[in-house]
């Protein structure tokens, strides 16, 4: 296996190769282009990053499943941002977007099958599920209407209101329902752009996915709240004990 620091440099060559294959299939805009390498330059840089903070020292199949998966998601992105001005190939990004989601399922499995699961596994996979969420909901939104965008926007936004509101950066507990409801959301928009459904079909399985997200957002925030207010009495509780014992 490489070293771990060869990591995010396998993955932006990878993601280079990727796009200069694609192109070959399904030319590429200027855009196309900007946007999949910025997405490579920007992923692997927070996934260096990542690594060097944590000091790891294997990456882990999984991880590298991950990579793969993050890889796809940048011809993905190089293909929705084309098609905002030029054709490109319906088939093509199907398939990728397909592939994509494929490999959702099995870098976790190897995580545990090599028992080479990390926070930082985890993190990396959330964040190439929800950029994938984005991108998807970005192109389907040409099909179904700019509401559709609210899909790939749930996350940001979350973390958005994390960066206002420090309690809401606390660390959620385990849920598998998430990772459902992702996936689904995945499937429900590549069907969608697949258009082989009829208009009302297609938005009626990507309007579950969005109904399934927020319903799966509130309950995390939900958690958060009632996590702050228990927490909060207990902090002003030790914070007078030690005005006492002060």
């Amino acid at each position: 296996m490489p070293k771990v620091h060869l990591a995010p440099l396998s993955s932006m060559a990878a993601g280079v190769l990727g796009l200069s294959a694609v192109a070959l299939v399904s030319p590429l805009s200027a855009a196309g282009w900007t946007a999949g390498l910025l997405y490579l330059v920007a992923s692997n840089a927070l996934l260096a990053r990542g690594l060097q903070t944590r000091g790891m020292s294997a990456f882990g199949w999984g991880n590298w499943a991950t990579a793969g998966r993050s890889t796809l998601v940048a011809l993905v992105t190089a293909l929705v941002v084309t098609s905002f001005s030029s054709p490109i190939s319906l088939l093509l990004l199907i398939v990728v977007a397909g592939v994509a989601l494929v490999l959702d399922a099995v870098d976790g499995w190897l995580a545990r099958r090599t028992h080479s699961e990390t926070d930082l596994g985890a993190r990396f996979d959330m964040e190439v599920d929800a950029f994938l969420l984005l991108v998807l909901s970005l192109y389907v939104s040409q099909l179904l209407g700019g509401w559709v965008i609210a899909i790939g926007l749930l996350r940001y936004a979350f973390v958005v209101a994390g960066l206002l509101l420090p309690w809401m950066r606390a660390t959620l507990p385990p849920r598998y329902w998430r990772k459902v409801v992702t996936a689904y959301a995945g499937v429900a928009l590549t069907v969608a752009a697949s258009d082989l459904l009829p208009s009302w079909a297609g938005a009626a399985l990507v309007a579950v996915a969005l109904a399934l997200l927020l319903e799966s957002f509130a309950r995390d925030v939900l958690w958060l709240v009632a996590r702050r207010r228990a927490v909060t009495p207990r902090a002003e509780a030790v914070h007078r004990r030690k005005g006492v014992d002060a």
